[in-house]
Parts: C-alpha cells; structure tokens; sequence
C-alpha cells in the first residue's frame, strides 16, 4: 500500500511537473510572438511614414547630358550652353549659343545693323557696351576677356568719313534743337522723319577736316591691330547699303540659319553730298589732292 501511495505521489509530481514545464513553454512561445509582432508591425509602420512622406519631398529631375554638338574642334571654344535666371531655355537648352560683339564709331550704321540682327529668331544683340574710348585705353584686358569667353567681333566702320562727319554733327545739332516735336531722335522709322531731320545743313570745319579724317582713319587702324587675334569679320556701312547679301556673310559668320533680315529703320542723309553740307564749296576745296578727295565724289542711292 505504502508503494502504491508512493507512485502515485511520484506519478503526480510528474503530472505536476509536466504541466509547469508546459505552461513555460507556453508562455515562452507567447512572448516570442508577442515580440515578433511589434517588431514587424513597428515595420509595417516605418514603410507606411516614409511612403506618406513621398508626396511632399523635393525631387530634382535629373536632367539628360546635352549630346556633343556637331563641329569642328577649332569651334569648341566659341559654344557655350547659357543657364540664365530669369527665364528656362527649355527645349533650346542643347542648343549652343555663340557670344558675339560689335566694334563701332558713333554713327556708323551700328544701330541700323543691329535692328537686322534682331530681326533673326536666333540672335539677341542687346545695344552698345564700350565707348571706343574706354576700348582703345583697357584693349587688352578686353582682347583678353574675348579670347577666355569666346566671344567673336563684328568690326563695322564707314568707308565714306566725310558721311559719318555729317552724320555725327547732324545728330549732335539735334539734341538740343530737337526737331521732330520737342523730342531727339538718333534714328527714325518714316521718310517723313527723315526728311525733317535731313533738312538741318552742317557747317564744317574745312582748317580741322584733314586731321580729324586721319585720327578717325589711325583709330580704325588700330582697333583691327588690337583684336586680329580674335576671331572676326569686317563689315562695310556702304556694302550692306549696297549688297544686302552682305548680311549673309554674317549669318555664315555666326553659324545661324540663313534668314531674310528685315530693318525698319529709314536711312536720313541720302543723295549727294553737296546738298547735306552747308559750306560744301570750302570742304571740296580742302579735300581735292588728299587722300581723302574719294570722300566727296562717291554716292549711293538706297
């Protein structure tokens, strides 16, 4: 009997033991799961933050690389791919754009030329920079600057400086006289206008004129001395006056598509010379025998 009581004291010990060891088990699984769960759920909610978060990012497109342009390596130097601020080149931002400048004198069609140039959808010319003062005294600074930008010239002069005299004294007369209704014009858009203004007659100084035709010729000369090492082209007033193909040239030169240029500018001082010139008889006389007599007998019609 004694045996008996002592299995069945041993047999529930086991029983007892059992379940103890079960209910640990059990509670350890529990645990693990619980743990299991919180950390997949704390998961679960990382990703949902961070995707919830997509919509207010800042994403920057990453922008294609401009393929290289189709030219000659001499022509590296003078393409560039602007990034302005003001405004976005969009669909034009592969296209290479060329930095150009005009060298002129005061009253030298510069004006008149440029009017053409804007007349194209590919150029931008955006008035006069340098006093040629200022670019003789610093050339080589700016020769300088040319040559690192890659910035090309367009020279422009008159052939004709006893034109360009008259001109010059013509639009200095009316800055104060201001003939077309109280206000000064440099250039005008109707015949009209241009007749108003040619009827002023300008005196000239005949004892001066020979040396202020030589320095405006020994400036010419060395200005085209200062920037050869640029890349440049030499234009005319007279030859675009007269050959409008001329304004190809520069087209060519500024590796733009031909267009037909347009201006709306209207030439003041046409004809002879003689009827622009108050004291034409003393001009002709000091002229005759000079290197300059040329001056007072070429014309042209347009």
């Amino acid at each position: 009997m004694a045996d008996d009581l002592s299995s069945f004291a041993k047999d529930a010990l086991l029983v007892k033991g059992l379940k103890s060891s079960t209910l640990v088990w059990r509670l350890i699984v529990l645990t693990l799961a619980m743990v299991s769960g919180v950390y997949i759920c704390s998961i679960c909610l990382k990703q949902i933050g961070t995707s919830s978060k997509i919509g207010f990012l800042d994403i920057k497109v990453v922008q294609k690389p401009c393929p290289e342009p189709n030219i000659e390596p001499w022509e590296i130097p003078f393409v560039h791919y602007p990034h302005p601020k003001t405004y976005s080149r969009a669909e034009c931002a592969c296209h290479p754009v060329r930095y150009f400048a005009i060298l002129s004198m005061q009253r030298s069609g510069s004006g008149w030329f440029e009017t053409f140039l804007n007349s194209h959808a590919n150029i931008s010319s955006n008035g006069e920079i340098f006093s040629v003062k200022g670019l003789m005294q610093h050339h080589e600074e700016i020769a300088e600057y040319f040559r690192i930008h890659g910035v090309s010239l367009i020279f422009l002069f008159r052939r004709n400086l006893l034109r360009r005299m008259v001109s010059v004294l013509a639009n200095e007369y009316d800055r104060n006289a201001k003939l077309l209704n109280g206000t000064h014009k440099s250039h005008v858009h109707s015949p009209k206008e241009a007749e108003i203004l040619a009827k002023y007659k300008p005196t000239i100084n005949s004892t001066l004129l020979i040396a202020q035709l030589k320095q405006v010729n020994e400036t010419t000369t060395k200005a085209l001395e200062y920037f050869k090492s640029t890349r440049h082209i030499i234009l005319y007033y007279e030859d675009i006056v007269k050959n409008r193909t001329k304004l190809r040239d520069v087209q060519d030169f500024l590796k733009v598509p031909q267009m037909d240029l347009k201006s709306r500018q209207v030439k003041i001082h046409k004809g002879s010379l003689s009827s622009q010139v108050e004291n034409w008889n003393d001009i002709s006389k000091a002229l005759t025998g000079t290197p300059y007599e040329s001056f007072i007998h070429e014309d042209y019609r347009r």
